[in-house]
């Protein structure tokens, strides 16, 4: 029902792109691509989106591979939405609904004991004493100061960064831009006072330092240490010994499910749901959706600004703003003409990092894991079925030796892995008795040196790697298997649009956040081609399925493009 309505649109759509000049075109219906668009239309502007796939949603989406079983193939939970995003585009009206899990974390052993961590202050207190009584009293507080820098980093999220002025030299410009600076500042402050300084001090302690340097300061058992240093490591190459990757520590309690802190929740019908609720709200605005729409080169006039797209299929979509959801990378050295473009700019994007260290692997299973140290085999789904799973995870060492290995060009001998099983809460992904379970596994070298991707035997040797390991911990899981769908690095480059197969879009250490974001002096949406504008993931603040951008973008596109036609009606008059 869903993929009829949006083909039948679509049908609507290509007839239209020839017609008319847009005021707005969106390259990629990624969540943050749908969130522009969905500001635009309500902004009053006539936009389009254009999807290279057949399905919208980018990586958060949700794809039937198995006869059956619907995978969240990319993107697996959801926190880091931002709540204005879900209020402003009223996603629950628009069918968004999310599903809390029993339990937040649950880390089995392989000496039969297992770490269980959920919304039970009480109760954590308990499991965490069974390891460390030290680290039960300590838990508390180091959520607490988390939650305490969390106030600071919900303002830098939702706030556009403070760019310098590059389009627009005009007098009251000039000042509109120093006053919203100004404001900005100002703001900061407030919370960074608030803060004190002591709490500041430890912020940019957090910052700046290892993971390991920050869980050692806190904990004394490797099994806290290591659950918790799976956060800083998501996505990325880095080892929890990088400085910097404690800044990623913060994701651990910056999202929120339903106003409350530190839930990572499931999404009724996959995290394609997102997209769609997105999408419905873009719809609603106004906005037009089309998917089969893959575009092959920006069109720039001779004074150098935007004037449309050209698709794959020859037709020319007319613009004066187009707002790109593809990566940086793809977007300046895939579609814009490089003599467009400043070349201390392109060699900034050129040199960007792109390393990413994931594998996805989604599996369709005919029985729910059972995990040896959880006792009697239940059939029916327990706490620890609907929480974060962490494979390999019982140490810091594990998680080490998993770099080491893939900096010496290898894939982790024992990945580290994060499963989820959806269906123990959502009952639309999965034949009945059957389950849909995703691995986000790590590392993964983008070009390993004992073999290829390409490979299909070395392909299936890393799967079955990481199923004989699930076994380890939940004996017979391999033989319930009845199909699964991998997505190494270059597939989710090939497939997704993802350069490098990074799922944020670029790296995010500290020399790729906030002003350096796609690169230094181009962190405010605008690009140096005069009506392009970046949307996605490799714009400040980054990546995630939060939708900050997105609407970040849109904000300043929807200015940019009322200042000008204001301006063009007061020099017609």
């Amino acid at each position: 029902m869903w993929r009829s309505g949006l083909n039948s649109r679509s049908t609507t759509t290509a007839q239209a792109l020839k017609e008319k000049k847009w005021d707005a075109l969106v390259i990629g219906s990624g969540h943050n691509g749908l969130t522009a668009a969905a500001y635009l239309a309500r902004g009053g502007l006539s936009v389009a989106v254009l999807e290279r796939r057949h399905v919208i949603g980018g990586a958060a989406v949700t794809e039937e591979i198995i006869p059956g079983f619907k995978f969240s193939r990319c993107s697996y939970l959801q926190s880091l939405l931002r709540p204005s995003v879900i209020r402003e585009l009223e996603l629950k009206r628009h069918g968004l609904k999310l599903l809390k899990p029993t339990a937040t974390t649950f880390t089995p052993c392989l000496d039969g004991r297992y770490l269980l961590l959920g919304h039970d202050d009480e109760r954590n207190y308990l499991e965490i004493s069974k390891f460390s009584k030290y680290d039960a009293d300590a838990f508390p507080r180091y959520e607490n100061q988390l939650y305490k820098f969390c106030k600071l980093m919900d303002f830098v999220l939702d706030s556009q960064a403070p760019e310098t002025l590059h389009w627009d030299s005009s007098f009251t410009a000039w000042m509109r831009d120093k006053l919203e600076k100004s404001v900005f500042w100002a703001q900061c402050l407030r919370h960074v006072m608030a803060l004190g300084q002591k709490d500041m001090v430890n912020f940019m302690d957090l910052l700046l330092s290892p993971t390991s340097k920050v869980l050692n300061k806190w904990f004394e058992s490797d099994i806290l240490k290591a659950v918790l240093a799976g956060d800083a490591i998501v996505g990325s190459m880095a080892s929890i010994h990088t400085p910097g990757s404690g800044y990623v520590l913060l994701h651990h309690v910056m999202g929120e499910t339903d106003g409350e802190r530190n839930v990572w929740s499931h999404v009724e019908g996959g995290m394609g749901s997102v997209s769609t609720a997105i999408s419905n709200a873009a719809i609603e605005a106004g906005a037009s959706i089309m998917t089969n729409a893959e575009v092959s080169q920006l069109m720039i006039g001779n004074s150098g600004t935007i004037e449309g797209v050209l698709l794959a299929d020859g037709t020319r979509v007319r613009s004066s703003v187009v707002l790109s959801n593809a990566t940086p990378h793809r977007t300046f050295l895939g579609l814009v003409p490089r003599d467009a473009l400043p070349e201390d700019f392109l060699r900034a994007i050129e040199n960007s990092d792109y390393n990413s260290g994931t594998t996805k692997i989604n599996v369709a299973v005919d029985k729910l894991p059972w995990f040896h140290c959880c006792g009697s085999n239940n059939t029916e789904a327990g706490p620890q079925h609907t929480a974060t799973i962490h494979i390999c995870s019982e140490s810091m060492d594990n998680i080490g030796s998993a770099c080491q290995d893939a900096q010496n060009g290898l894939p982790s001998k024992r990945p580290v892995m994060e499963m989820t099983i959806p269906s123990s809460l959502d009952k639309t992904i999965s034949p009945p008795g059957k389950h849909v379970v995703s691995l986000f596994t790590q590392y993964t070298p983008y070009k390993p040196s004992d073999g290829s991707w390409e490979n299909p035997t070395y392909r299936e040797a890393y799967a079955k790697r990481c199923f004989s390991l699930i076994d380890e911990y939940a004996p017979g899981f391999s033989s319930s298997i009845i199909g699964y769908d991998m997505l190494t690095p270059p597939d989710l480059e090939r497939e997704f649009g993802l350069t490098g197969g990074n799922i944020f879009h670029g790296a995010t250490g500290l020399d790729s956040l906030f002003f350096m974001r796609p690169a230094k002096g181009w962190s405010g949406y605008r690009t140096p081609v005069r009506g392009l504008y970046l949307c996605g993931s490799g714009t400040h603040p980054g990546g995630g399925v939060m939708a900050a951008p997105g609407r970040n973008a849109a904000r300043i596109a929807l200015r940019d493009f009322k200042k000008h036609h204001s301006c063009s009606k007061a020099k017609g008059n």
